[in-house]
């Protein structure tokens, strides 16, 4: 439960039709299964106390009282147990048959969720034997002088875990245009479970599928779906225990179809409510729902969920060429309609042979080709400084030519000398003064060229360079407009080598593959035997890491604990964790300290989830004390 995880499990039982008591031992064995896994929430498939096939059997006396029977034992067998356990069984009361989900924790069973959409077409004939459950909750004695409330509004909470808060669906509620689920989500629950026994069909399991996701993302939830499988009557339909756990529209576990798995799924309760709290448009309300609460022992959730090591980068390879190419169209829409909008047919493009710059090219470009403009209007800029080397050097020039675009050299160091004239500066001195006069002299060229020509400077800078504040305040740090404003470093590579990938041009390609190469350098420093000196991973730390602690401070709020955690989990292998926290410190202290240069950082597309602008999504103060952060690093 550290940090807000809790342990869940979806489990298909191998049970028989019509054999309460031989289901039910079934059941508490893999009850303790679970528990002894870590599971603390552990949810069975619908009515797998009788079966879900019995037919006509429903109408026994004898099956329904030693459906009962067998609930009170798993109760039983759940004393001084920590978690919830939710069951499906056949329950009569008041003369009617309802199909419930019954919540179990610590001995007790404290509430029971009827269902309330009852299937009777094709297949399907419930309607035959079960009543729709009301939303109400109304008192149901399962033993003498005791009442358990039924009815859909049911809440379930823990003490121990006070943001953690479940409800419960069955089966073809999902399956609804408005699912009771809707309303749970809307009265605070976090998490839900759903107990099926959903035949399969060609094809029916991408669409079950996408209806959990999807409500999962709706509701901002996770979601645990359990569904009967091997066990059940064939006689008509087949089960295949197709059991999903989903977090907030994405896929945590998901079961072999027709194995009947037990799958285990660690859900992030902090995360969902980080969400929830982001959009105001998410308004909860839980009046008219009962909250009951449940036993958890307070324990840390471990945890077996893969951690991305490029959160900003999609593992799939088809997922990632696509979003390759949504965020270059993102990046060269928004050029585009800037450049309609001022008039301009010329944009400055300062190339220095890196990847940033690289990326901003080929953005241009892809603008001007949007407009029908000639490519000659781009003017690629190189400006040859005291860092400069031939490698970088070559392929600014070589892109320039085979983008089509016009060429323009400045060579910056004479320039740059009589500057350190005029200011006293020794030009043996390598400190910070003699890097950012290059820096800005650059961008006076760039900014002074495009006066000339009535065009528009296109800035280079990329999101992590302005998380860590990398940039040099009024040099590179200034443009017109900013394509990459919102693009870590480490998905700016991809971009780069998807378009070498796709762009069909020999030549280009060959510069592209180079650039991504290369090192990562702002080239300010002299270089050591023609090599670049200047290595900037080596001064600010890896990009990788950066990109990770910000995507998980910016994107959910999470605190430096728990990064770090995820951080051991993802990098694993690759930085120890003494290299993980010194990073961590070094990532905390640049990004309060630097926030001056963010609040006024020129305009440009947003095309994540996570983006810097003062004017969107970071309204933080320049002043802000990084302080509490770095303390909790300090007790690690």
């Amino acid at each position: 439960m550290k940090h807000g995880y809790i342990k869940t499990a979806a489990v298909t039982i191998k049970g028989r039709v019509a054999d309460p008591v031989y289901n039910g031992a079934v059941i508490c064995g893999k009850i303790d299964e679970c528990l002894n896994a870590g599971a603390q929430v552990i949810v069975f498939p619908e009515l797998c106390i009788t079966g879900y096939s019995c037919g006509d059997l429903f109408w026994q006396e004898l099956l329904l009282t030693q459906a009962k029977s067998q609930l009170l034992r798993i109760a039983d067998h759940t004393q001084r147990k920590s978690g919830i356990i939710f069951v499906g069984l056949p329950l009569a009361h008041e003369g009617k048959l309802y199909n419930v989900a019954a919540a179990i924790s610590n001995g007790r069973i404290l509430g029971l969720v009827p269902k309330t959409a009852i299937p009777n077409y094709n297949e399907f004939y419930e309607a035959r034997y079960f009543t729709a459950g009301s939303e109400e909750p109304v008192p149901v004695e399962l033993v003498e002088n005791e009442a358990v409330p039924m009815g859909t509004r049911l809440l379930f909470s823990a003490p121990a875990m006070p943001s953690l808060v479940i409800a419960a669906e069955i089966c073809e509620d999902l399956w609804l245009p408005a699912p009771p689920s809707t309303g749970h989500g809307l009265a605070g629950a976090n998490l839900i479970v759903n107990l099926s026994a959903s035949d399969e069909t060609t094809g029916k399991d991408v669409y079950r599928k996408a209806l959990v996701e999807g409500q999962s993302s709706r509701l901002i939830c996770g979601y645990v779906y359990a569904s009967a499988g091997d066990g059940e009557s064939t006689q008509d339909v087949v089960y295949s225990g197709h059991n999903m756990i989903c977090e907030n529209g994405t896929t945590v576990a998901a079961a072999r179809r027709f194995a009947n798995e037990t799958i285990y799924g660690e859900i992030d309760i902090q995360k969902m409510d980080a969400e929830r709290r982001r959009m105001n448009t998410f308004v909860t309300d839980s009046r008219g729902y009962l909250n009951l609460s449940f036993f958890l022992r307070q324990q840390e959730t471990e945890l077996c969920r893969i951690v991305p090591r490029l959160p900003f980068v999609p593992d799939d390879l088809a997922q990632r060429a696509k979003r390759c190419e949504e965020i270059l169209s993102i990046q060269a829409m928004g050029l585009k309609q800037r450049l309609e909008h001022t008039g301009c047919t010329c944009a400055v493009v300062g190339i220095s042979g890196g990847l940033d710059s690289t990326l901003a090219l080929l953005v241009t470009v892809r603008a001007f080709d949007l407009l029908g403009l000639s490519r000659e209007g781009i003017l690629g800029v190189t400006m040859p400084g005291f860092g400069t080397t031939d490698r970088t050097y070559d392929n600014a020039v070589k892109m320039i030519r085979c983008v089509g675009a016009s060429f323009r050299e400045v060579d910056i160091k004479e320039a740059v000398r009589v500057h350190f004239r005029d200011i006293g500066q020794q030009e043996d001195n390598h400190d910070v003064t003699y890097e950012n006069s290059q820096a800005r002299e650059r961008t006076q060229i760039l900014m002074d060229l495009a006066n000339q020509r009535g065009g528009l400077v296109i800035g280079t800078g990329d999101m992590s360079e302005l998380a860590l504040g990398w940039a040099t305040y009024n040099g590179d740090h200034m443009s017109m407009y900013g394509v990459n404003a919102s693009v870590p470093k480490t998905l700016v590579r991809h971009l780069v080598r998807y378009y070498a990938d796709t762009c069909q041009e020999e030549e280009l390609s060959a510069v592209l593959l180079d650039v991504l190469d290369t090192p990562v350098s702002p080239e300010l420093l002299p270089p050591k035997e023609g090599q670049i000196a200047q290595k900037t991973e080596d001064i600010v730390g890896p990009y990788e890491l950066h990109d990770f602690y910000l995507y998980y401070m910016v994107r959910f709020g999470f605190a430096p604990s728990k990064i770090y955690r995820l951080a051991q989990l993802a990098f694993a292998g690759i930085y120890d964790n003494e290299t993980i926290l010194k990073w961590m410190k070094i990532f905390y202290r640049r990004f309060f300290s630097q926030q001056f240069k963010r609040s006024c950082v020129p305009d440009g597309p947003k095309v994540g989830a996570v983006a810097l602008s003062p004017r969107g999504d970071l309204r933080m103060p320049s002043d802000a004390c990084a302080q509490l952060w770095l303390n909790e690093l300090e007790t690690m």
